[in-house]
């Protein structure tokens, strides 16, 4: 198989990565809890995620395949943190409407299982529904990961399916116990430290 191209992303594609993700992520049990509506899921998950990746444009890394069709935002979490994004409850609210308090209740639970030691943070990996199994999310790892291995790095990610789990595990995650939505859908915490 051909080496895939991984390119860095700017601000002119931040829509386009937060649609990418909205469309990977608006079949997961998560976000069924946090948008009720399925109708309205996919636009509502695009509007908050477009405050997150505009925001990693800033502070932090977003990279995809030549083609667009996987994305992955990692937010480096070293020394003093990020400011929060610029207007972040206001922007929320008007993104996520009737539904803000979930995602704020979500926010909560992600701060409140984040760890402290330095580390970069995959806060996305999104392929598009008829690409994913292909190898797309692996190469975005791989990409990352060396960095990360050469500057003696660890990663962490929050998996949000029993699948993603099983994938990030097979690329030297270990896995925490789970955390859980009021619906008890979990979410586990994963730790990677740098290989070689």
């Amino acid at each position: 198989m051909t080496e895939l191209q991984i390119e860095r992303l700017g601000p002119a594609e931040t829509a386009l990565v937060a649609g990418r993700i909205a469309e990977a992520f608006s079949v997961i049990d998560a976000t069924a809890w946090l948008v009720p509506d399925a109708a309205k899921r996919e636009a509502v998950l695009a509007g908050n995620f477009e405050i997150l990746v505009e925001h990693a444009m800033r502070h932090g890394l977003v990279h995809g395949t030549a083609d667009r069709a996987a994305v992955a935002v990692w937010f480096p979490s070293v020394g003093e943190p990020a400011p929060p994004p610029e207007a972040y409850d206001a922007r929320l609210a008007a993104a996520c409407g009737e539904w803000t308090e979930r995602f704020q209740h979500l926010d909560e639970l992600f701060a409140a299982h984040h760890p402290h030691q330095d580390h970069h943070h995959l806060a996305f990996l999104a392929v598009r529904p008829e690409r994913q199994r292909q190898g797309l999310g692996t190469a975005l790892l791989r990409h990352h990961h060396a960095w990360l291995d050469a500057h003696r790095m660890p990663g962490y990610l929050e998996a949000s399916s029993e699948s993603s789990r099983d994938l990030y595990a097979r690329h030297g995650y270990r896995v925490a116990e789970p955390f859980r939505l009021p619906d008890g859908t979990p979410f586990w915490p994963m730790w990677r430290e740098p290989a070689g």
